[in-house]
């Protein structure tokens, strides 16, 4: 008895590894290697829509949402030289926004978005300024 459990012993640990293995697919998300950095930057309207100041955004909310996921995933908040970052990041789809002002629908806010891919493990993707405008 002892010997036939003996030998049942490596079919089980292979199913076991086969088992775990199987459901591993690197989808876009946390536990990743790879960093998105950016800054934002504001255009400061009154309230006749004339632009009366700019600077790039201390303490600005701003989004990721990975792969196809319909809502955001996690947010940080902008450093005082308007600089954001999201780090630990797997390779994939990302779409990273902000929320700015409606300068010609008062009152009314909009998305500023930006997609973007990680291709490469152990890297970073630094975006362009996004401009986002206030009142």
């Amino acid at each position: 008895m002892k010997i036939k459990l003996l030998a049942l012993l490596p079919i089980s640990f292979a199913a076991i590894v086969i088992f775990a293995f199987s459901g591993c697919t690197s989808l876009p998300g946390d536990g990743g290697t790879s960093t998105i950095t950016g800054k934002i930057y504001t255009e400061l309207y009154n309230e006749s829509g004339t632009l009366y100041q700019e600077y790039y955004s201390p303490d600005e909310k701003v989004f990721i949402v990975y792969g196809d996921n319909t809502a955001f995933d996690d947010e940080v908040s902008t450093a005082y030289d308007g600089t954001y970052k999201f780090e630990y990041l797997r390779k994939g789809l990302y779409t990273i926004y902000v929320y700015s002002d409606c300068i010609l629908c008062p009152g009314a806010t909009e998305a500023k978005i930006v997609e973007v891919e990680i291709k490469d493990n152990n890297s970073v993707v630094e975006l362009a300024d996004i401009i986002i405008e206030k009142r």
